[in-house]
């Protein structure tokens, strides 16, 4: 069944990314009410009735695609957190973030996107980012190469003596150690800014936008779908211990994503303080 889907049904799942994000989402774009947006973990971890609706929407209609299949999207996971036991599990997953980019979305601004995933044993199969205000949808299915509204795509390598273009977790989520370990970024020939939307600063990796991510979470549903677009543009990731992240398993954090192999590497040893 999980190759048949693959094979044959991916229309079936963009189908259903953008039915969510038509029905639960844009409608409320720039017309939240106050008692819409609710807080998590603190003011900076919001989450909006879209987030959860969408999810709602989205868990319906992929376990209806593929019987037999979890969900592990990020409400969930918040309101139970063995939820996220299913990425270890056999059955296939679908790892889901509804709005990646909820403080972006609440702030009316267009740079947020609905990320989806495939997964099976821990690894990722396809994925779907859209961004429905930018009107832009990536897809990757694993060893096809990826895809920006049917165009492929590839993330190419940083122009040599260039200064690299490094995106890192925003300070508003990361703690004091974790901002002093990101600081060692700053170096010369290394331009770094906060991430904004993960799932669309994976997709700026992709293109060749940007050379370079540094993050140091490990949810799944905010790297699953962009580590899988980043390796099918031709783009690798590591973790400071040398191998994969994976989202599966714990992982030694933080961890690199560049758009070749070599500034893979530069970015982790200077996370390293190699």
């Amino acid at each position: 069944m999980i190759d048949e889907i693959l094979a044959r049904d991916l229309s079936a799942v963009e189908e259903a990314v953008r039915k969510a994000a038509a029905v639960e989402i844009m409608p409320r774009f720039r017309q939240l009410a106050d008692h819409e947006v609710d807080q998590k973990s603190g003011p900076h971890d919001l989450v909006t009735v879209a987030d959860r609706l969408a999810e709602e929407h989205l868990t319906a209609s992929l376990t209806k695609l593929l019987p037999g299949s979890a969900v592990v999207g990020e409400e969930a996971v918040h309101a139970d957190p063995d939820v996220y036991r299913a990425l270890r599990a056999e059955a296939p997953v679908w790892i889901v973030d509804p709005v990646d980019g909820t403080r972006q979305f609440v702030n009316g601004d267009p740079a947020f996107c609905t990320l989806v995933a495939l997964a099976l044993r821990g690894e990722i199969l396809a994925s779907w980012t859209f961004a429905p205000a930018l009107d832009e949808l990536a897809t990757a299915v694993r060893g096809q190469g990826a895809y920006v509204n049917g165009e492929r795509i590839h993330s190419g390598s940083p122009e040599p003596g260039a200064e690299l273009r490094v995106a890192t977790a925003h300070p508003l989520y990361t703690t004091e150690e974790e901002r002093r370990i990101l600081a060692r970024l700053e170096v010369p020939g290394v331009a770094v800014r906060p991430c904004g939307s993960a799932g669309l600063e994976y997709l700026k990796v992709a293109r060749g936008e940007m050379d370079a991510l540094a993050f140091n979470w490990p949810s799944a549903w905010d790297h699953a779908a962009g580590l899988l677009l980043i390796a099918e543009a031709g783009g690798t990731q590591s973790t400071v211990d040398g191998v994969p992240f994976r989202v599966d398993r714990d992982n030694a954090l933080p961890f690199a994503v560049g758009r070749d192999e070599a500034t893979t590497v530069r970015v982790r040893d200077l996370l390293r303080g190699a």
